[in-house]
């Protein structure tokens, strides 16, 4: 009896290490909720059929590919969604959100994926080639976004924020606002292509800043970022990603 005690006592505690170490990986094939801001194109937006697409929504499907994992996206307004993170309700966040300082204070992120920088867009009859050009006029950028920290470190023009970079575009080509700073990507999508505004807007100058995005998750989940980092990694070195930048003409 005490052997067979034995035995039994040694396949239950083997078992309970199997399941604990099964526990402690990501399981394959479980869901990843992705919160994406989609009014960001062409990073990430809903196209005529209620879709979220883009760049940045094809870059997280190969990476859930090469990882395992398998995702659903959250479409969540950018006020919001650093809180939403935080909160729970979903798992990360990937929506051109750019590597700072401050939220690397605040929340944890993935290997940077992809570079951008800021740029400026200004009517075509407008001079400027700057930000600093349009002093005494209002200048437009989405709210909590870095295109409207660079607009608020010069002096003498006034910075007005949106919830939507679309709202800026619209205000400007209203005569409300002189210019919008956004990523470069976007700018060329609303400047270049959109037929709306491609004979009234220009973009100016080059991108005046060098950014790097990353994939947002809440500060600890270090499980999560491993994962993720597995997957950009799979995807970078197999050159995805280029065929990815390929499809929505980035650079």
């Amino acid at each position: 009896m005490k052997a067979i005690r034995i035995m039994a006592a040694v396949l239950t505690l083997g078992f309970c290490f199997a399941s604990a170490a099964l526990a402690a990986a990501p399981a394959k094939g479980k869901t990843v909720t992705v919160a994406s801001d989609a009014t960001w194109p062409p990073m990430e937006f809903v196209d005529a059929n209620k879709k979220i697409v883009g760049f940045d929504i094809d870059f997280m499907n190969a990476v859930a590919k090469e990882a395992g994992f398998q995702v659903a996206f959250k479409n969540t307004a950018w006020d919001g969604i650093f809180a939403g993170v935080e909160a729970g309700q979903y798992d990360a966040i990937i929506s051109s959100v750019t590597i700072t300082e401050e939220r690397k204070a605040k929340y944890d992120f993935t290997t940077p994926y992809i570079n951008i920088g800021q740029i400026l867009v200004v009517p075509k009859a407008e001079k400027g080639t700057k930000i600093a050009d349009l002093k005494g006029k209002k200048i437009g950028a989405q709210i909590g976004t870095t295109g409207a920290m660079e607009v608020k470190k010069v002096a003498g023009v006034e910075l007005k924020t949106y919830d939507e970079v679309g709202l800026a575009f619209e205000d400007m080509a209203a005569g409300r606002i002189a210019g919008v700073v956004c990523d470069e990507p976007t700018a060329v999508t609303y400047a270049l292509q959109k037929k709306e505004y491609s004979s009234k807007f220009k973009i100016v100058g080059k991108p005046f800043t060098k950014e790097a995005y990353g994939i947002v998750v809440k500060k600890g989940n270090k499980e999560l970022v491993d994962l993720l980092n597995k997957g950009i990694a799979a995807v970078q070195k197999k050159k995805i990603d280029a065929q990815i930048k390929k499809k929505w003409q980035l650079k």
